[in-house]
């Protein structure tokens, strides 16, 4: 009887395995890089002032919700929904899609609290998925921006800017309202009184 050897099969299957596994590496997509350099500093950014706007939105009543400095300048409410609409808006020119149903007339219709902190928590979720999608490989393309070619990175710095300048809005409204930002000491200087009159 003759003795048939098992080795070269064996050897053929394993290599044919190997084979197939590096294949497969070899086509299977890669996995998104975690953010660094700039993107990291622009979600830490985006986290940030997301931390200090929510927190901001929560300490104030909603009854404060409508007040403005003045005609014709944006209410409480609107400001942190003008955020949330810039958070939607400038990502578009890193190639992020709009979501349904976000339109400009938000700032008007979207007033009540809870609604208004969602959006806002919302929006910026949205701002850092789209900054996570954009390759550094992309970073110095120039985009069409209002009659300018800024660079993908520069629409990255103008989306951080966005929040902070309005954040610093949003301060000043709250401490005119007596509100004092939660994550700063203590609520604002009460007015000194005025000496009676003898």
């Amino acid at each position: 009887m003759k003795r048939v050897s098992l080795v070269p099969s064996v050897c053929f299957i394993a290599v044919a395995f190997a084979s197939s596994a590096a294949l497969g590496q070899a086509t299977a997509p890669a996995a998104p890089s975690t953010p660094s350099g700039l993107r990291a500093d622009v979600i830490w950014q985006l986290t940030d002032v997301e931390k200090k706007l929510v927190a901001l939105a929560e300490a104030m009543p909603q009854e404060k919700y409508g007040w403005r400095p003045g005609p014709g300048v944006r209410s409480v409410s609107e400001v942190y929904v003008h955020v949330a609409g810039g958070n939607y808006f400038l990502p578009t020119f890193l190639g992020a899609k709009m979501p349904e149903g976000i339109t400009r007339d938000m700032e008007k219709t979207v007033t009540e609290k809870a609604k208004v902190i969602e959006a806002l928590k919302k929006s910026f979720d949205h701002a850092r998925k789209a900054v996570e999608g954009t390759p550094d490989s992309d970073l110095d393309k120039k985009v069409k921006f209002f009659g300018q070619e800024p660079s993908e990175r520069m629409m990255l710095i103008v989306l951080v800017s966005h929040g902070h300048e309005h954040l610093g809005q949003s301060i000043a409204y709250a401490r005119t309202n007596g509100v004092a930002p939660p994550w700063s000491e203590g609520p604002p200087p009460a007015p000194e009184k005025k000496p009676a009159a003898r």
